[in-house]
C-alpha cells in the first residue's frame, strides 16, 4: 500500500512538471510574425526620402517599416516584423513616399501603391483607391510645336511644346484623371538624352506652374507648354528643333524627389523628324509599361 501512494504522489509531480514546462513555452510564444513585399517598377528616391510601408488596422495606418530601392530597382529590404494582431487584423497594405528623417507616426499624403488582403496576400496596385486611385491607362493626349511667347509665328516654331489643339478654340488636348493630394503632373521633352522641364500641373486645361525657358514678348495661352527660347539648361543650346525628340507626361510626387522624370510616365510621344508646326500629335500611353506592381505575403 505504500508503494502504491509512493508511486502516485511520483507520478502527480511528473504529470505537474510537464505542465509547468508546457506553460512556460507558451509565454515564450513570440509575439510577432514577419510580412514579406515583393515590388517591382520603383526608383531610387536618392539621400531625402524613402519608402514606407503602412499595414491598416482597424481603419488606422501601421507602420510596416521602411525600405529604399537602389538604381536596379532592387529593394533594400523585403521582410518586416509586427505584431501577430497587426498581421492578422491588417485589411490592406499601402505604400507611400517619406522624408528619410521622418519622424512623424502618420503616412503622407503621396501613396503610391495599395492593395487589399485576400486571405494572406494583397495584389498591389497604383489603381487602388487607397493609392492614387487610377492606372492611367486611359490617358490620351496631343501636341502641337509651337513658340507662340515670342510673338512671331515664323522663326523658331519648333522649338516649343504646348498640349493644346489650336483648331478648336484653342482646347486641351490632355485627357488625364484627377490627381489625389501628393501628386502633380508635369510635362517634359528629352533633349539629346537630358530631359527639360514645361512646369507641373493639376488640371488638362490651365497654364502650367512655371515657364523657365519662355520669351516673355507675348503671354503663352492657358494650357501646359513651353518655348524653349532662354536661359537653356546647361549642355543644351536653345533655340533647339523639337522634332526627333521625346514628349513625356510623368506623374511627380509633391514634394519631387528629382529634376528627371518619376517612375510614372503614363503618356510617351516620340516626336517625328518631319512633325509639321500648329499640327497636333497624338502621344502613345505608356501607363503599363510605367507602372509599379507588387504583391505582399503574411
Amino acid at each position: 500500500m505504500k508503494r502504491s501512494i509512493l508511486f502516485l504522489a511520483m507520478s502527480f509531480v511528473s504529470v505537474f512538471t510537464i505542465m509547468s514546462c508546457d506553460d512556460d513555452d507558451d509565454n515564450n510564444t513570440t509575439t510577432e510574425e514577419s510580412i514579406t513585399i515583393a515590388i517591382s517598377g520603383l526608383e531610387d528616391l536618392g539621400e531625402d526620402f524613402v519608402y514606407e510601408g503602412w499595414l491598416l488596422v482597424g481603419g488606422t495606418p501601421v507602420s510596416a517599416g521602411t525600405f529604399t530601392v537602389d538604381s536596379t530597382g532592387a529593394l533594400s529590404k523585403t521582410t518586416f516584423e509586427n505584431t501577430i494582431e497587426n498581421i492578422n487584423d491588417a485589411t490592406a497594405y499601402i505604400v507611400t513616399i517619406e522624408p528619410a528623417q521622418d519622424t512623424d507616426t502618420l503616412p503622407t499624403s503621396t501613396h503610391i501603391l495599395a492593395g487589399d488582403f485576400s486571405n494572406d496576400v494583397a495584389t498591389l496596385t497604383v489603381g487602388h483607391s487607397a493609392a492614387l486611385g487610377n492606372d492611367f491607362t486611359s490617358a490620351t493626349g496631343g501636341y502641337i510645336l509651337a513658340t507662340p511667347t515670342d510673338g512671331n509665328t515664323d522663326t523658331n516654331e519648333e522649338s516649343g511644346i504646348w498640349w493644346l489643339d489650336p483648331n478648336a478654340g484653342p482646347a486641351a488636348t490632355l485627357t488625364l484623371p484627377t490627381l489625389p493630394e501628393g501628386w502633380n503632373y508635369e510635362g517634359w521633352v528629352v533633349i539629346d538624352g537630358i530631359p527639360v522641364t514645361t512646369g507641373t500641373f493639376k488640371t488638362n486645361a490651365g497654364a502650367d506652374d512655371s515657364a523657365p525657358y519662355s520669351s516673355m514678348t507675348a503671354d503663352g495661352p492657358p494650357f501646359p507648354g513651353e518655348d524653349f527660347l532662354e536661359n537653356a539648361p546647361d549642355g543644351i543650346t536653345f533655340p533647339v528643333d523639337l522634332k526627333g525628340k521625346t514628349a513625356v507626361i510623368s506623374v511627380e510626387p509633391s514634394p519631387d524627389n528629382s529634376a528627371a522624370p518619376f517612375t510614372l510616365k503614363p503618356l510617351l510621344g516620340p516626336i517625328a523628324a518631319d512633325a509639321a508646326v500648329r499640327t497636333v500629335y497624338d502621344m502613345n500611353n505608356n501607363a503599363a509599361g510605367s507602372n509599379p506592381t507588387g504583391t505582399v505575403m503574411r
